[in-house]
């Protein structure tokens, strides 16, 4: 059945839509957005290192994407403007991994996969690292659930109660970093940020508790994934693009409805 490569970017699109559900929607809560697309840009320049060292591309994007999340953690809101460093690091490392990439002797890399993505050429091995991170990424959400929530709506209550909210944003680094480095052959560099963002704010305005939106992400991902890659193959596009338009889609008819709603 692996042998079916449309079969196999299915697989893949279910893998990187559970992960991106529950860090998409902390994204949306805590305002991350920006974060997001400098960590992913990030990688860019870990792919260009891990194939110079002849390691797996997804070690070079997961370490370097963990280095550039921490950094931002560090420097932002020190002594420069949180957006200021955001923008700083997020177009500085693509910049770099970019040059970094034609830098390479007697190895081509294909550019436009890595900037959009290529879901139909995942290989088994690519499929089983997406699963193997989310087999990572979810059992880390569930364990930590309420205090992530607690200090994402409450930081002084997540204190008073014994929590430390620097220690739950680490997890959600790492988290991050995670799946940036399975989601890189699916979505792209440059389309990560919407498959985090766009599903999870899609799910807003439909849902009422916080464990709900993540349900309706992932639910809007996987119809993303799922739709996107139908018209791809149908209509001959390119599919991470496709993919993030029907997110897009999606949260324009679901604003529609919330918007009708209020009438």
């Amino acid at each position: 059945m692996l042998d079916d490569f449309l079969i196999r970017a299915f697989l893949a699109g279910i893998g990187t839509a559970l992960v991106a559900a529950p860090l998409g929607c902390f994204v949306v809560w805590r305002r991350m957005a920006y974060f997001s697309d400098a960590t992913a840009h990030s990688a860019m320049l870990g792919i260009a290192i891990a194939v110079a060292l002849q390691v797996s591309p997804a070690w070079g994007a997961l370490l370097t994407a963990l280095a550039i999340a921490m950094a931002l953690t560090v420097f932002s809101g020190r002594t420069i403007a949180s957006d200021t460093v955001l923008g700083v690091f997020a177009h500085g490392a693509l910049a770099a991994g970019i040059i970094a990439t034609t830098l390479l002797p007697g190895r081509r890399i294909d550019l436009e996969a890595l900037l959009f993505g290529d879901i139909l050429t995942v290989s088994r091995f690519d499929l089983a690292l997406i699963w193997i991170g989310a087999a990572l990424v979810l059992p880390f959400f569930v364990w930590r659930w309420n205090a992530l929530l607690t200090a994402t709506l409450d930081p002084d209550l997540a204190r008073a109660s014994g929590l430390r909210p620097e220690r739950e944003q680490m997890g959600l680094t790492f988290a991050l970093a995670v799946v940036i480095a399975i989601s890189i052959e699916v979505i792209g560099v440059l389309l990560i940020g919407a498959l985090l963002v766009i599903p999870a704010a899609a799910a807003r305005p439909l849902v009422k508790t916080p464990e709900q939106m993540v349900l309706g992400a992932f639910a809007i991902g996987l119809v993303s994934i799922v739709g996107g890659l139908q018209i791809a193959a149908i209509q001959n596009f390119p599919a991470g693009p496709t993919i993030v338009c029907t997110a897009l889609i999606c949260f324009i008819l679901t604003a529609l409805m919330a918007r009708l709603s209020q009438k």
